[in-house]
């Protein structure tokens, strides 16, 4: 496997060039981190070496001797974060950032090192955050393979550790215990022992992390193809208990009179189904659905977080929860702000939450085209993703309740279709504008334009699309009621 490593630098032109203009400066350059990592899984699956995708080199050059190399070489070069020794450039249409050897100290109360020089590869790789990130291979002639930490065995062993003491490394950068979690997820890493013990005792370190860098940790482990065990090292370890208490709060006690559903794993489940529909979706090329949808997910798992809030012993043993789907909007508005998610994420999956229970009022098709209409109204652009959502939301082990679950929402399926085949149901507006509305009134703008407007709009829903003799004679009806 060593011998694949040395080869991934002869598939890539850039990085042989690299390698010889370092060199006959009388520098040393490796291809570090990530890069390696990834290109040997890639080489792992394809049988053969497969050139780096990000291209992340360490160097023992100072960053003004970086850009003297690179001068007259790279096409540009930017200086964003020189501060902390790493160099930007474009080279042959690739991207590559050459960082110099690190040898920084953490002041333990925020994830900002002093930022010092080093001198030494090894002393930089010690630094990193898993051992199957600090392996390096020399872009010199020689292309030694640098493995101090056994991270080549942890990658093929698929095993998750740190260089140092797990304990050492999460103190000194917290957000490493989210990179941890991520990295299950996205390249399916089981943790040791040493590394889960230290995420539990560290886990409220995490609150000196920005609400911004952790939403980017969470948001990137979610978008993985298979994030559940993931999100069960995420909650097990505490880690959720500071960024997302909501998901964890649904781990509710079932005791022997009360029987539930348990709402934790019923979530976890719900995400997985949501996933396999959503990739399918995509891969047929529904309209509306993408993969990975960031929205869906976050919708999927957290479609419950109003049940433990509202739960309730009824007779006999039941337990409700009525109105969970408003509260849990509410608190999917307020638990995702706080993580700085973006306006329209925050608006998109707090309204998922609060319709995802509208369908089982639909029954054995008991709607009107009223109801219809509304159910695809308020969904609006977010449907594609509402009826994901509630085909997901089936995890009963029941095959026949479940084939008739999916029966009926085929059937409303179908009468949107009918409707949409009618009328105009993605874009639901008065039969009159606001100009006609001001005229048949003899009315200026104002609120009267607005309630008249709004009130035209309820007709549409409840009637479907009139004739525009028969929508005057309405809004002239109901002005004189008013009057």
């Amino acid at each position: 496997m060593q011998q694949t490593v040395r080869d991934l630098v002869e598939v890539s032109p850039v990085l042989v060039e690299l390698g010889r203009r370092f060199t006959a400066a009388g520098h040393q350059v490796h291809l570090v981190g990530g890069s390696v990592r990834d290109a040997l899984l890639a080489a792992g699956s394809a049988g053969a070496p497969v050139a780096p995708g990000d291209l992340d080199l360490t160097t023992d050059a100072r960053p003004e001797q970086t850009l003297r190399v690179l001068r007259g070489f790279a096409s540009s070069t930017w200086n964003t974060g020189i501060a902390f020794g790493t160099v930007g450039a474009e080279v042959r249409g690739e991207r590559v950032e050459i960082t110099t050897f690190r040898a920084d100290r953490y002041d333990r109360e925020s994830r900002n090192p002093e930022v010092a020089w080093g001198t030494s590869l090894v002393d930089d790789l010690a630094r990193r955050d898993f051992t199957v990130n600090a392996m390096a291979v020399s872009l010199g002639p020689d292309r030694t393979v640098t493995d101090p930490f056994g991270g080549l065995g942890d990658l093929l062993a698929r095993r998750l550790r740190t260089p140092g003491t797990a304990v050492e490394s999460f103190a000194d950068d917290p957000l490493r215990m989210l990179r941890a979690v991520r990295f299950v997820a996205q390249l399916g890493l089981t943790p040791d022992d040493e590394v889960v013990a230290a995420m539990t005792s560290l886990a409220p370190e995490l609150g000196r992390i920005t609400a911004e860098r952790v939403q980017h940790e969470f948001s990137r482990t979610l978008l993985n193809p298979a994030p559940r065990a993931a999100l069960e090292l995420f909650v097990g370890t505490g880690l959720a208990d500071v960024v997302l208490p909501e998901l964890s709060a649904l781990r509710m006690e079932i005791d022997e009179h009360h029987q539930h559903k348990d709402v934790y794993t019923h979530s976890l489940i719900v995400l997985d189904q949501a996933i396999a529909l959503e990739v399918a979706g995509a891969r047929a090329g529904e309209d509306g659905v993408a993969s990975p949808d960031l929205v869906l997910r976050l919708a999927a798992l957290l479609h419950d977080i109003g049940k433990p809030a509202t739960r309730r012993h009824e007779a006999r043993g039941r337990v409700s929860f009525h109105h969970h789907e408003v509260v849990g909007a509410k608190l999917v508005r307020k638990r995702l702000t706080a993580l700085k998610y973006p306006k329209d994420v925050v608006e998109a999956v707090s309204r998922l939450t609060f319709l995802h229970l509208r369908f089982h009022g639909y029954g054995d098709g008991q709607w009107t085209d009223s109801a219809v209409r509304r159910y695809v109204t308020d969904a609006g652009d977010l449907l594609p993703r509402l009826h994901v959502l509630v085909r997901s939301d089936s995890t009963t082990r029941n095959r026949k309740r479940a084939a008739a679950l999916s029966a009926t929402y085929d059937s409303l399926v179908e009468r949107i279709e009918e409707l949409a085949e009618a009328e105009d149901l993605g874009r639901i507006r008065p039969d009159l504008d606001g100009n006609r509305i001001m005229e048949l009134l003899g009315i200026s703008p104002g609120p009267e334009v607005g309630q008249a407007w709004r009130f035209l709009k309820e007709l549409r829903l409840e009637r479907g699309p009139l004739a525009p003799d028969e929508a005057e004679a309405e809004l002239l009806s109901w002005w004189r009621s008013r009057a």
